[in-house]
């Protein structure tokens, strides 16, 4: 079966089309500045060789439905393609951000489904819009194939009350449905499953905390295969450091920025998500970029990364006390895969936790997933690599076979 997975942004469409019974990558790519003076279409095909072909097209992309329609035209490429026509398609599977309540696995979209996500779009106005215009746009294209929404939330919905309830007026929950969602629940089932493989246990065994470590970041604690505790909360605002979002902060800043800054609802929103975080502190969001500026003697990089690796040193902790007993931590995404300087700092000073890095295996590994935990630590400290697209094509997969 090949399933072809979708990613809509505001002014992009990430795509994938996978061989599930190999479960490989045969054609991806991404469509970029939809609606901008230049569009770009970046088109990547695998050969049997391991070799990759690229086709790039420039020109004025005005919607997301000519970008799709591009993107269908080099998908039945003799030689960029993966697929004879659409019927080839098992199914398309789109990325969804909020599920809110409604959405607790994968599922079959139709009208209903739409309207349900729509409204979610107060709890997520930057994502589900494009996500919607993703879904409209790839039934329109391809009408006869079965189309999933997997959903970012879904993974968390085992969260206890406990861990899921803010302690404000209960109506607010009840009316209007304020509680902890957490997000990047793709990558962390798909990497708490690999390192049960990778330890060679059973998954309903293990105790874990997941690191998802990008510009967009976020953790779990993950207790005999449910997940128990997550960072992000109603919004993806919540919880650690990132590279545009401030993480936790004091609730009462909001209110202080409108009466004496004069700033309005939309300036703080901004500010919060857009101009805070890494960015905020040393006006790079990008970790590479601190990283090169701290060795470089620049005060308020250092700074930035301290902060950035303590809250994840602070949730660490709070994880271990949630769960009680821990097996092992993964470190997963753009930075928590690269970044050895990260990985060392978040679990600094943790020995008297039974968590210990090994620093010649910490800088050294290079393949995708690898253990980095000293002979000492009794907590398996482990490197993986995610592959959400994977994970939804797996999600999509198992809900039309069934």
């Amino acid at each position: 079966m090949k399933i072809f997975v979708i990613n809509t942004g505001s002014s992009s469409i990430k795509y994938s089309l996978f061989d599930m019974d190999k479960q490989t990558v045969i054609v991806s790519g991404i469509v970029e500045k939809i609606g901008e003076k230049t569009g770009l279409l970046t088109h990547k095909k695998k050969l049997s060789n391991e070799k990759l072909i690229t086709k790039e097209i420039k020109e004025i992309i005005p919607h997301h439905l000519l970008g799709m329609t591009m993107i269908v035209d080099l998908l039945m490429d003799k030689k960029y393609g993966g697929i004879r026509n659409k019927s080839d398609l098992g199914a398309v599977g789109h990325r969804v951000v909020h599920g809110g309540e409604f959405f607790h696995d994968p599922t079959i979209i139709d009208d209903k489904v739409i309207e349900t996500i729509k409204k979610n779009i107060p709890l997520a106005p930057l994502h589900n819009p494009s996500n919607i215009t993703g879904i409209e746009t790839a039934k329109a294209v391809f009408p006869d194939v079965p189309q999933v929404a997997v959903f970012d939330t879904a993974y968390h919905h085992s969260l206890p009350e406990k861990a899921f309830l803010y302690a404000l007026p209960y109506t607010l929950y009840e009316k209007y449905k304020v509680r902890r969602y957490g997000f990047h629940g793709t990558s962390h089932a798909y990497v708490a499953e690999k390192a049960s493989r990778f330890l060679k246990v059973p998954f309903e065994k293990l105790h874990i905390i997941t690191l998802h470590l990008g510009n967009g970041a976020s953790m779990a604690a993950i207790k005999k295969g449910f997940c128990i505790d997550t960072t992000m909360g109603m919004t993806p605002l919540e919880g650690l450091v990132m590279g545009t979002r401030c993480g936790d902060i004091d609730p009462a800043i909001p209110f202080f920025l409108a009466t004496h800054l004069k700033m309005t609802l939309n300036e703080i929103d901004t500010l919060l998500n857009k101009e805070s975080g890494l960015k905020g502190i040393c006006k790079t969001n990008d970790i590479r970029e601190v990283i090169e500026k701290k060795e470089s003697g620049d005060p308020m990089a250092k700074i930035a990364l301290d902060i950035y690796c303590y809250r994840i040193k602070k949730y660490i902790g709070a994880f271990f006390a949630a769960l009680e007993h821990l097996d092992c931590i993964v470190f997963t995404g753009g930075v928590g895969e690269n970044s050895s300087i990260v990985r060392e700092k978040s679990c600094e000073g943790l020995q008297n936790f039974g968590i210990e890095i090994d620093a010649k295996k910490n800088v050294q590994s290079k393949n995708k997933n690898f253990l980095i935990s000293s002979m000492k630590s009794r907590v398996k400290i482990i490197v993986i690599h995610t592959d959400e697209e994977l994970e939804i094509a797996r999600q999509t997969k198992k809900i039309v076979s069934t």
